[in-house]
């Protein structure tokens, strides 16, 4: 608590209330974040310029105290104000400029002794959570709020960064369904080994090169080059009767010049017998 006890000294006989002792308090927090005060009430003053100690008439309202006060190296401007409600004493913090405001409600009779109220070093009880709870509650917000725009992205950037690292350090971890953005999912392909088997049940007509699974008198063997059903079968089918790109599978020999039965070949047994 270095410095509060000269502030205090400083400001001993406006101190008349146990509350007057819990905003000199809250007062030196706000000059060791790095502000300093210009002035009382709400509307700004010809006189108002920056200091560590408190103005003259701070106290001169013990129900509403109103005080300004100006970052130390920015143009930032924030008002406190404090308001009794019997036994305790609510804290607000307020950025002129983004209107955000933060809270703290304090139990007076907590943290103040009201018997020794000019007595520095037995008028404040359980400063040390007094001190956190300022700091936690009434100020941290107050930072992120007045933070810049890069340096708030790059502590989101930071974050996000170490919420990587880790997840992808964990073993037990399951991989996100959801792929990440600006990043192409790697699929493996079901027809690459080891998955191969049952090959041709996934690609029925072999159209990746593999054999299919589909019988067709057409694609078994070699290529037959110049064969195109849809336009016709001499003697058999008219032009057309085969819709373009159809599977046909043939009823009778393809092509003209197919060499039909030898005449010296042997007959089969019995094939001029009628009772056969």
């Amino acid at each position: 608590m270095a410095g509060l006890e000269v502030l205090f000294t400083c400001v001993a006989d406006k101190i008349r209330c146990p509350q007057d002792a819990v905003v000199c308090f809250v007062h030196w927090e706000m000059i060791k974040d790095g502000y300093r005060c210009i002035g009382s009430g709400d509307e700004p003053r010809s006189s108002d310029k920056k200091s560590e100690l408190l103005p003259a008439d701070w106290s001169s309202n013990k129900e509403l105290y109103t005080l300004r006060y100006k970052a130390k190296d920015s143009d930032t401007q924030m008002v406190l104000k404090a308001i009794t409600m019997d036994s305790t004493l609510i804290l607000n913090l307020m950025n002129s400029s983004t209107k955000q405001v933060s809270d703290l409600m304090v139990n007076i009779s907590d943290h103040v002794n009201p018997d020794q109220l000019h007595t520095f070093d037995s008028v404040y009880k359980d400063a040390d959570s007094l001190a956190q709870k300022v700091r936690t509650q009434l100020l941290p917000s107050q930072e992120k709020q007045t933070a810049g725009p890069e340096r708030k992205n790059r502590r989101e950037e930071d974050e996000e960064s170490q919420r990587r690292r880790e997840s992808d350090s964990d073993p037990l971890r399951m991989p996100s369904r959801h792929p990440r953005q600006g990043v192409q999912p790697h699929w493996p392909d079901p027809l690459a080994p080891p998955f191969a088997v049952g090959g041709a049940d996934l690609d029925p007509f072999g159209s990746r090169g593999g054999g299919g699974m589909i019988v067709d008198p057409l694609r078994s063997g070699y290529p037959r080059s110049g064969f195109d059903p849809s336009s016709g079968i001499p003697d058999i089918l008219p032009p057309g009767a085969v819709p373009p790109g159809a599977r046909f599978d043939p009823f009778g020999p393809v092509g003209r010049h197919r060499p039909g039965p030898d005449p010296d070949h042997m007959p089969p047994p019995g094939y001029d017998d009628m009772f056969m």
